[in-house]
């Protein structure tokens, strides 16, 4: 079990697998305002930074599973070099369906949602894994704005343009979900910078050191497109954040689902409509008839399968474990 060796190779000198600085990672650390002893789960923890560090950090403990057997040897060794081995266990494996024998305070995906097969069945696991009252972390890509075709989408390695929403819509679907969004950290053009160009280098070191090897031709075309790819595309149309997430105290009856912004209007727009009479029916005295019916349109969007992509946007051409 492993992931595809273009990851491995590009990313073999990252520490976090993410549009994440270090930065990112402390602030998102100390928004959560992170007691000591707070187990954390992390499905897809990569190079195991995120745990690690706040380990360190904010004395958390917890336990991370990642599919990379070079990103979870990377992580053993991170614990190890912060003095945090102790709290902190990586375990080589498939996180898809993971249910650990004790909750956590925090249960996170940061960029894995294809584990539940999208984010709605990634936030229930997280769930069965979480105290009450505890926090889900979710990693998800969003649209800066939405791509005028397929194509461009498809550039910024989505299966198409549905696969993202904008990041209003993104929101407002965790409130569908029933769940409240307590805090986020976005990436930046900077961070997406890090997480890109470290790639460049890490690529043309090892092509250095492989020139005969059967994968040098797939790892040369990478390095010739990639940088070419990120600042057409990636830079100008694809956000990505890491989402807290709490459910409500109460009832899931008691919530209203919200309505994007679009709907809503259509639904204002069909209040002041009439209502059509039935065929036949004479209309009422001093009132023109409309000789029409309208409706009010819901949104019914459905997460579509996630493509591959170690962000989710990792790869290509696959579904990726995540990292932090």
């Amino acid at each position: 079990m492993d992931i595809p060796r273009i990851f491995d190779i590009s990313e073999s000198a990252h520490r976090i697998h993410n549009p994440f600085t270090p930065e990112k990672l402390a602030t998102l650390g100390a928004a959560l305002r992170l007691e000591p002893g707070t187990r954390v789960l992390d499905l897809g923890s990569g190079s195991g930074e995120m745990l690690c560090t706040w380990a360190r950090d904010y004395g958390i403990g917890g336990m991370g599973i990642d599919m990379s057997r070079l990103f979870t040897e990377k992580a053993k060794l991170r614990a190890e070099e912060l003095g945090v081995a102790d709290r902190v266990e990586f375990i080589h494996g498939d996180a898809t369906g993971f249910v650990a024998e004790e909750k956590v305070g925090v249960a996170a995906c940061v960029g894995a949602t294809w584990i539940g097969g999208g984010v709605a069945g990634t936030i229930d696991l997280l769930a069965r894994n979480l105290l009450s009252g505890g926090i889900i972390l979710i990693g998800e890509p969003y649209w800066l704005q939405l791509p005028p075709t397929e194509e461009v989408a498809r550039a910024c390695r989505a299966g198409s343009i549905s696969d993202f929403r904008l990041l209003p819509e993104l929101l407002m679907s965790f409130a569908n979900l029933d769940y409240d969004v307590v805090e986020m950290v976005l990436a930046d053009q900077d961070s997406w910078d890090r997480y890109e160009a470290a790639k460049w280098l890490t690529m043309r070191r090892w092509l250095e050191s492989n020139p005969d090897d059967d994968f040098a031709t797939a790892v040369r075309a990478e390095l010739t497109s990639a940088p070419q790819r990120h600042a057409a595309y990636t830079r100008e149309y694809l956000g990505w954040g890491v989402f807290a997430l709490m459910s409500p105290q109460w009832h899931r009856a008691a919530r209203a689902p919200v309505m994007l912004a679009s709907d809503r209007l259509s639904a204002r727009a069909s209040a002041r409509m009439p209502l059509a009479r039935p065929r036949g029916a004479a209309a009422r005295p001093g009132r023109a008839s409309t000789g029409s019916s309208c409706s009010t349109p819901t949104s019914s969007r459905t997460w579509s399968a996630i493509r591959a992509g170690r962000w989710r946007m990792r790869s290509p051409g696959r579904a990726r474990p995540a990292s932090a």
